[in-house]
């Protein structure tokens, strides 16, 4: 008798009592009941051990839902049937005997797999609660912190499946099951080898972005062959625009982090390759933080950098995109701010008694203050964002947290325009767009290009409550008429530096905006990238 964790049962709710489906063929409420000769009755033992409690249900495959009692260990179970068994039942019992290979917390537990060529049944590891479907239908979308967490538990499961060589092929939000004491549960994968671990993984992507928004980006139809009616033709379709390409997140609602955002749409994206299962559960389990831990803002300021003593992003390293730190990291970034602090008031063991710090032009000394001033430091980006006020597709907007993540070796880039450098006569510009998270005394600001010969601007503004969309954009260049000392026009470097901010100002959101794209070195077009933009301040 197999004794092993593998695919769950998904839950519907009726009347206020939770039952299962197994399967993930969520019963409809017009399937009418199926009425079989010599149907299993209540107090009935099977296999001389399960006990027979309670028709739940039957699902919309016509098995029969029974929680059960394993009178030898004593303990809930549910037992799916399916008359008659033999060849009808093959595809119910392989199922089970692949899930009993697998062991794993976020799995639910097959117990036994049993055909009595008359019926066959699976007896399975009863679990109270309900399906992410449910949950979001019933409470709305989640917050970023519970989306994460049933991310990880999702990607944590797929990767001890994949390890076997298997697929699950039936991930969505009516097959991740969230228990009464809050374990997370993927359910009923399927063995007909219609899938891949890529569609999995894609898979994944589309539950976080069900949990974020409450929406499906797989369109109505069901996902990789399902038939219709096995949960997902139900879900809300995601918001669309005119080309039929699904709004990120952060779109959809406000207060989605940036880095959750992009590495939803990644796995979500054809053209970029996703990581494998278990690269991604590591990457979700650094970002998966308890509520009362939260330390990292909406944008997920802390990042993966290059430093020879950091250990490298699992994600990066695999090709995908950059996110947030965990406490590791924030701790290596306070020590480094420590050290800028130290060397900045004073200059070595020699020097340790002699402040080095002096008035300057741009923040005065006052006469008789004994205040000291607060030293200068690189300056935490809370978000950052492209800014694309004159183009409908939004083709160009990915990818910004790469100007921030430490690296000048990636970064991000416009097309290349035909034409001229003034993006092909198409837009009057574009840029990036940053939140310091909270005021600050900003001394420069430093935008390292892919190039020469580009022509840029820096301009502030007050307020950042603008929407990731064309007209949100074209509002926010609107809003930010300040400019900070002098524009570069045909820089001949590839660091631009922006050093006239007011000393006696504080500043929260910068746009760095680019008027002019330099010539390509092969002549076939403009284009530019901004590998890093770094603030200094106080």
């Amino acid at each position: 008798m197999p004794s092993s964790t593998g695919p769950s049962i998904d839950t519907i709710t009726e009347g206020g009592r939770v039952t299962q489906v197994g399967e993930g063929q969520e019963a409809e409420e017009s399937s009418p009941a199926v009425v079989t000769l010599g149907a299993p009755t209540v107090g009935e033992l099977l296999a001389e051990r399960y006990e027979l409690v309670e028709h739940i249900n039957n699902d919309s495959a016509g098995r029969l839902v029974w929680r059960g009692v394993d009178v030898v260990l004593r303990r809930p179970v549910a037992v799916v049937l399916r008359y008659p068994g033999g060849d009808s039942a093959t595809e119910m019992l392989q199922a089970a005997v692949a899930a009993s290979r697998v062991i794993h917390p976020n799995l639910v537990g097959v117990y036994d797999a049993i055909d009595e060529d008359d019926r066959a049944y699976v007896v399975r590891e009863w679990v109270d609660g309900q399906s992410l479907r449910e949950l979001v239908a019933a409470d709305g979308p989640l917050d970023p912190a519970r989306a994460t967490a049933i991310g990880n538990a999702v990607a944590s499961a797929l990767a001890a499946v994949h390890a076997t060589g298997m697929v699950h092929g039936n991930l969505h939000p009516g097959t991740v099951m969230i228990s009464d004491d809050g374990r997370v549960v993927v359910a009923d994968a399927r063995t007909d080898g219609a899938d891949s671990q890529e569609n999995d993984l894609r898979a994944v992507g589309g539950v976080l972005y069900f949990a974020l928004t409450g929406h499906w980006p797989h369109g109505e139809a069901p996902l990789h062959g399902a038939t219709a009616g096995h949960g997902r033709a139900a879900l809300p379709d995601a918001v669309r625009d005119a080309s039929g390409s699904i709004a990120a997140p952060r779109q959809v609602r406000a207060g989605v982090p940036a880095y959750l955002d992009d590495l939803t749409m990644d796995l979500l994206d054809p053209e970029i390759a996703p990581p494998s299962s278990d690269v991604l559960s590591a990457e979700l389990s650094r970002l998966d933080i308890p509520a009362d831990e939260q330390f990292l803002e909406q944008a997920g300021p802390l990042r993966f950098t290059a430093d020879p003593g950091e250990e490298p992003s699992p994600l990066a390293a695999a090709g995908g995109r950059k996110v947030a730190l965990g406490v590791a990291g924030l701790l290596v970034v306070a020590l480094v701010g420590l050290f800028v602090g130290i060397s900045v008031l004073g200059g070595g063991d020699d020097d340790a008694k002699e402040p080095v710090a002096q008035p300057t032009n741009s923040a005065p000394a006052t006469g008789g203050s004994t205040e000291a001033a607060a030293p200068v430091r690189k300056l935490t980006v809370s978000d950052v964002r492209i800014i694309d006020p004159e183009s409908g597709d939004r083709a160009e907007v990915r990818n910004a947290e790469k100007v921030i993540d430490g690296s000048d070796d990636e970064g991000w880039e416009t097309q290349t325009y035909r034409n001229n450098g003034k993006f092909g006569g198409l837009k009057k510009g574009m840029g990036v767009w940053i939140d310091l998270g909270a005021p600050h005394t900003v001394k420069s600001l430093q935008a390292t290009l892919s190039s020469t010969g580009a022509s840029a601007e820096l301009r502030a503004g007050t307020n950042g409550e603008f929407p990731s969309t064309s007209k949100g954009d074209k509002d926010l260049v609107a809003a930010y008429p300040t400019v900070i000392g002098q524009p570069f026009e045909d820089h001949d470097g590839t660091k631009m530096t922006f050093n006239g901010f007011d000393p006696a100002q504080k500043y929260q959101y910068l746009l760095f905006w680019i008027t002019e794209l330099p010539k390509k070195d092969d002549g076939s077009g403009w284009k530019i990238g901004v590998q890093e933009i770094t603030v200094q301040g106080s």
